[in-house]
């Protein structure tokens, strides 16, 4: 049975953050991923000067058409750049990689929420810099999708800090990523979430299957960052399912769910698609919660191809094999995600478990500046989602699950804001201990 406080039952008849937004429009996506086609190649290696053709053009026009949604709400984000020189395979020469970077400061400006996608396409061969490489799906529509997310999102005012975007770089070996993940560190960022957004604007897969329904979120379970106690410990308190990257795929779910007319997240257990990668992965080897959203179905003849036609079959990444309404909903679930963590106060950094060979199970962790109360989940250890919780007010920093025995049960802690808002849950276990030395 669930057991819920006054304050949670208060919470839950709040409208939620996610069908409180305006909706993205389909309209606007269109034309942000038609109009990130026509400068013909985004190759991270084309031109970073000319007015209209290549990156640099692109990467301005991304620049200013934020700086226009800044100025419709005071001047509310800030619009910047970061780069350095990377040199890889495929960049042999060496390449300016620059993110562009626009910034809504919260209340606590340090705490981040990233949304992002990356603005640089490419062709068949990866070192081609010349031909038409539309990337309207790979990934124009994770550009568009962060566009439209700030345009939702900027009158708003939050807790954490609203970072929005658009990496160069990816296709060359996730410099953008680098960068960003770098960056984040190097201005001690606490990274709350990061939502990274590519290939996520079709629904007709290479068999001609449609996949309307839903959009998959991928998500590690042991943390890349992790040392080995820290994998052992996680072994022994058995998290392998509720890492913060992992919990936070699972807060996106929820989310997922309160947005009428809107489609599932499928919880995909893994870091990403099998065998590939994305530009999430730099802030998971960083130690940051982060995530990959992409459709529920692919199309490998529309990416990384040259425009052609063989056999009947159109090759290439172009906007008419896009499905704009869907992508509109994949950009609610990323507004209504950004809406709620950055909205409530920051994770609790410890929850700590205590009941070996007892009938009961007491739970503690850290306090959370700004915190207006806790929520405290537990689930059966057969189950994979929460089924129970307890609030108890910001004052607590321990409570007694009476009649649970921790043997058989995973527990977790998140915080609250005085609205309800709810950050990602903590999961709860013993305290990493160091390996004993070898005799």
């Amino acid at each position: 049975m669930m057991r819920i406080s006054s304050l949670a039952l208060a919470a839950a008849l709040l409208p939620t953050a996610a069908a409180a937004q305006e909706a993205p429009s389909p309209a606007r996506l269109k034309a942000d991923v038609e109009k990130l086609v026509s400068f013909g190649t985004r190759h991270t290696l084309s031109s970073p000067d000319d007015p209209k053709r290549g990156i640099g053009a692109a990467r301005r026009w991304f620049a200013e058409e934020m700086k226009r949604t800044s100025a419709k709400c005071g001047g509310c984000i800030q619009v910047s750049t970061v780069e350095r020189i990377f040199t890889g395979d495929r960049a042999p020469n060496g390449v300016n990689v620059v993110d562009v970077l626009a910034i809504q400061p919260g209340s606590d400006p340090n705490r981040v929420v990233i949304v992002q996608g990356h603005i640089d396409s490419r062709v068949t061969n990866v070192m081609d810099i010349t031909s038409d490489a539309p990337g309207a799906n790979d990934d124009a529509s994770g550009v568009a999708l962060v566009l439209e997310a700030a345009r939702v999102l900027s009158h708003k005012k939050f807790k954490a800090t609203v970072i929005y975007a658009a990496l160069s770089g990816e296709e060359q070996g996730l410099f953008g990523g680098n960068l960003l993940a770098d960056t984040a560190k190097e201005r001690g960022w606490e990274v709350t979430a990061v939502l990274n957004n590519d290939i996520v604007g079709n629904t007709i897969g290479q068999n001609g299957t449609r996949v309307a329904d839903r959009v998959r979120v991928f998500s590690e379970g042991i943390r890349a960052s992790e040392d080995l106690p820290q994998q052992i410990a996680r072994r022994v308190n058995g998290g392998e399912d509720d890492g913060p990257s992992r919990a936070l795929a699972k807060a996106i779910d929820h989310v997922a769910e309160g947005i009428p007319g809107g489609i599932d997240v499928f919880v995909d257990r893994r870091n990403d698609r099998f065998g590939r990668g994305g530009d999430h992965e730099p802030f998971l080897k960083l130690g940051y919660p982060a995530v990959r959203f992409s459709v529920g179905i692919e199309n490998y003849t529309q990416q990384h191809q040259d425009l052609r036609t063989e056999n009947g079959i159109e090759y290439g990444d172009t906007p008419d094999k896009m499905d704009f309404p869907y992508l509109a909903k994949v950009t609610a679930i990323n507004a209504g995600t950004i809406a709620r963590l950055a909205a409530a106060p920051a994770s609790p950094a410890q929850v700590s478990l205590n009941g070996a060979l007892g009938m009961n199970t007491t739970v503690t962790w850290s306090p959370v500046p700004g915190a207006s109360g806790y929520r405290i989940h537990w689930r059966r250890n057969d189950k994979q989602d929460w089924t129970d919780q307890l609030d108890v007010p910001a004052s607590a920093s321990e409570t007694v699950l009476k009649d649970v025995i921790v043997d058989d049960v995973f527990i977790g802690v998140s915080a609250l804001s005085a609205d309800g808002a709810e950050s990602i849950v903590t999961f709860g276990g013993r305290a990493p201990r160091r390996a004993p030395a070898s005799r």
